[in-house]
């Protein structure tokens, strides 16, 4: 991955596994405008290194926050700052948030979301763009905007594919505060966990499963999953047709079943 100095995360690897850290335990990490633009910049290095392929290429993206909190939305100093922009301002400030979301979002790696502590309001958004969840039972979650007199209006393109309407207009409109097994009952989770111990172990135990797939098929995967909410059912069976056809017909295709076939292990597997 192309090195980049960054203030507000941090970046770093580990053999196969990219682990990007918010870093500003001061504020509960979170965000301001500088943070999302390291995150917009920590996504398109990501990215680069997929789409370079070989040995760079990491094969799960583990996201998770430094000290106690996992994020814990907006920057009250951000947000104070923005009671002074334009509307049109405001409006550009939401669509870089929500292209952060949706870069995270389309990362070809799989993401794993490490929730270490609190995940409020923005961070409702991060955790919905991440493909697994692990979480510690104690957290707190909640959709807090509404105690703002907001709304959360550009995480929601992301929430509502996880947790449905049903969910929303409850969690929504209340801005009540839940622990990680609702969390869970909602979607939002998968895993909750009891300690720090056995938050890390469900992790590691994620990032193995990942390693004996190829990493060229879970992108594949990831795409499908994506496309497929948008698409009527006519054109969801023609794309899907479409892209088992030329996974099939792929080098990691033909390596996986020539490998399952042959009885041994596949080139991604060592």
């Amino acid at each position: 991955m192309t090195a980049i100095s960054f203030t507000r995360i941090r970046l770093d690897r580990a053999g196969d596994v990219a682990r990007l850290t918010l870093a500003r335990p001061d504020v509960r990490n979170a965000f301001d405008d500088v943070l999302i633009g390291e995150l917009i910049d920590a996504c398109a290095s990501l990215r680069a290194a997929a789409a370079a392929g070989g040995g760079d290429a990491p094969r799960a993206v583990v996201i998770t926050g430094e000290g106690t909190a996992f994020c814990a939305g907006a920057d009250m100093n951000w947000m104070k700052r923005s009671v002074r922009f334009t509307h049109e301002e405001n409006e550009a400030d939401a669509r870089r948030f929500a292209g952060m979301l949706r870069g995270l979002d389309e990362l070809p790696i799989p993401t794993i979301a490490r929730v270490n502590g609190a995940c409020l309001g923005g961070g409702m958004g991060l955790i919905s763009c991440c493909d697994m969840v692990v979480a510690l039972e104690a957290a707190d979650f909640g959709f807090t905007e509404v105690r703002l007199g907001i709304a959360p209006a550009v995480i929601s393109t992301f929430v509502l594919p996880k947790v449905g309407a049903a969910a929303a207009r409850r969690y929504f409109l209340t801005g009540e505060i839940f622990k990680g097994p609702v969390a869970r009952e909602l979607g939002l989770v998968h895993e909750v966990v009891s300690d720090i111990a056995a938050l890390d172990a469900a992790v590691d135990s994620l990032v193995e499963a990942l390693r004996g797939n190829g990493p060229n098929a879970v992108a594949a995967a990831k795409r499908l999953i994506r496309e497929g909410l948008a698409l009527t059912r006519d054109e969801s069976i023609e794309h899907t047709a479409r892209a088992i056809a030329g996974l099939r017909a792929s080098p990691e295709g033909q390596e996986g079943l020539g490998a399952f076939l042959e009885k041994r292990r596949p080139s991604w597997k060592r």
